[in-house]
């Protein structure tokens, strides 16, 4: 089912404008202290050079609005091929002839200046069609450069030499007193995976999530926070990566290119450090396990005598309220996240302790479901009974069935409005840039 229209889309041309301002300031405030180099180089070959972020988000707004909604031709011919991500893999994008800083720059206000001018004539009433009803384009737009945000904080935490220093605005808080070894019961039963538009008061969802359907899941145990810093330093102490029988397969594979501790972490002496871009400090036991591939999740979830939850039941420890079978868009309800009630938006820098944010939990009482890590599940990227491709093929229906493994819950590096308890993020089991870490769960019988 496609999304329809609804008065809580953002129907008002001001609020589109104040959200499209809003969300581009928070691009520019992440790079505005970046060198030239900084913005040019291709620091990691798994990431693009962050100026060609920046030129791919202003190419697909001019795209989907310009092209795509109105008819009207690019506002700059030949840049199409250059920030496709398709026709342009990560390894390629820095021999590409993107465009460069200033240039750049130039080009991001003049496809704003264009989107300005049309939204003055835009039909968005239902007979605007499919993109302009409700302004879904235009909460399309807005989504994707939030996740390219995030994607540019993964950039900027792979930089060498010239390393990135964050400005936190806030501090996260401490936690709140939690028995982590007590895992938490989620009952046996039927509940509604996925959604429906609306989603969040804003009408838009990915095509990924949806359609919203029945799912019956068995009774299962799900850990009250994520895994910890001191809990796979146990694993590591415990030479988790040197048994075999801790891995799966494609794991076994993964650990011969030597591999042996998360990414960002080193030994200094007998002790462990990270790095968190500027900064090199000693692990802190205390906060969420971060940049960890799905293999490593997958065994330290075994080492531990549990498993990865599947998507479904993830979905349903976070969302399913069973005593008033109802379904909450966030872990704490239907309400907008606040600092008071999970970790995301991005100006904290860093994850917060585990056991934080009480206020923000889920129905069945697990914690942080919402913000700080992404969580790794077992599920392999699969399309919901009834799939429909909207509103074109490549966001998702080119990755159903491959190799990737599904992501829940956002991270600390993740905008609030991106991200909700029917979001789905997928990646490759290898990967290790993202800001991923796990929860474990285990069977009630």
């Amino acid at each position: 089912m496609h999304p329809t229209a609804t008065e809580s889309l953002p129907t008002s041309r001001a609020i589109i404008l104040e959200r499209l301002g809003q969300v581009r300031a928070r691009t520019f405030s992440l790079v505005e202290s970046l060198s030239e180099d900084a913005l040019n180089r291709v620091h990691d070959p798994l990431m693009s050079p962050v100026v060609w972020d920046l030129g791919h988000i202003a190419t697909f707004e001019d795209q989907w609005l310009a092209q795509n909604a109105f008819g009207a031709p690019p506002l700059r011919e030949g840049l199409g091929r250059v920030y496709d991500p398709f026709n342009a893999p990560r390894s390629e994008r820095g021999d590409l002839p993107y465009l460069r800083s200033e240039d750049c720059f130039r080009y991001m206000a003049a496809v704003r200046a264009r989107t300005a001018e049309l939204l003055e004539s835009a039909d968005l009433s239902p007979d605007g069609g499919p993109l302009l009803t409700g302004g879904l384009v235009y909460e399309m737009i807005l989504r994707h450069e939030q996740q390219h945000s995030e994607t540019i904080l993964q950039t900027l935490q792979t930089m060498g030499g010239e390393s990135y220093t964050p400005r936190p605005a806030y501090d996260t808080p401490a936690p709140a007193e939690v028995r982590r070894d007590e895992m938490l019961l989620v009952p046996e039963g039927t509940f509604e995976m996925g959604t429906e538009s609306p989603l969040g008061g804003t009408g838009f969802s990915y095509d990924n999530e949806r359609p919203r359907y029945e799912r019956h899941v068995a009774a299962f145990y799900i850990d009250p926070t994520p895994v910890t810093n001191g809990d796979f330093m146990a694993f590591i102490a415990d030479d988790g990566y040197e048994r075999p029988e801790l891995w799966s397969e494609g794991g076994r594979r993964w650990l011969e290119k030597g591999r042996r501790l998360p990414r960002y972490w080193s030994r200094e002496g007998d002790e462990l450090v990270m790095r968190s871009f500027d900064r090199v400090e000693r692990v802190d036991p205390d906060r969420p396990l971060c940049h960890v591939s799905w293999y490593e999740a997958d065994a330290y979830a075994r080492y531990a005598g549990k498993r990865l939850p599947t998507e479904a039941e993830w979905e349903k420890a976070a969302s399913w309220d069973d005593s008033a079978q109802t379904k909450r868009l966030q872990p704490w309800g239907d309400a907008a996240a606040t600092r008071d009630l999970a970790n995301l938006d991005q100006l904290a820098f860093e994850t917060a302790p585990a056991g934080a944010y009480a206020e923000g939990a889920s129905p069945c009482g697990a914690l942080q479901m919402a913000g700080d890590v992404w969580e790794w599940t077992a599920s392999g990227f699969e399309a919901y009974p009834g799939f429909e491709a909207f509103p074109y093929p490549e966001y998702s229906a080119e990755f159903f069935g491959g190799p990737y493994r599904v992501l829940r819950g956002g991270a600390w590096a993740t905008q609030p409005q991106a991200v909700s308890n029917t979001f789905r993020n997928w990646d490759y089991p290898e990967r290790r840039q993202i800001f991923a870490g796990l929860r474990c769960a285990k069977d009630a019988a």
